[in-house]
């Protein structure tokens, strides 16, 4: 027979309540997070545009989370670049979408 160690008991206490965003950032010197779009809805929004040069409609990603902005991107379907132009009004709703062929 061999014998048998008793087994240790874990004191019987009130388990400790996650500790908040807050205090976490506090404890381990942390910014706190940004989070776009939480106040003006949803910083990456999708848009429908037009190619100019293949008259095809396709979806694009537009993040709205800086402002309006022009950026020059390829067509998904005959891959030409296309510059497009998207106005954001100050609660980051999109105003107007322009394509424009280069």
């Amino acid at each position: 027979m061999t014998a048998r160690t008793p087994k240790r008991r874990r004191p019987q206490g009130r388990a400790k309540p996650p500790a908040s965003d807050a205090q976490i950032d506090a404890r381990y010197g942390l910014e706190p997070v940004f989070e776009p779009g939480a106040a003006t809805g949803e910083p990456v929004q999708f848009i429908s545009l037009q190619c100019p040069y293949c008259g095809e409609r396709y979806d694009t990603a537009a993040d709205v989370s800086g402002g309006s902005f022009t950026h020059i991107e390829d067509c998904q379907v005959c891959c030409r670049p296309i510059q497009i132009t998207v106005a954001v009004n100050d609660r980051g709703v999109i105003t107007a979408v322009t394509a424009a062929s280069l």
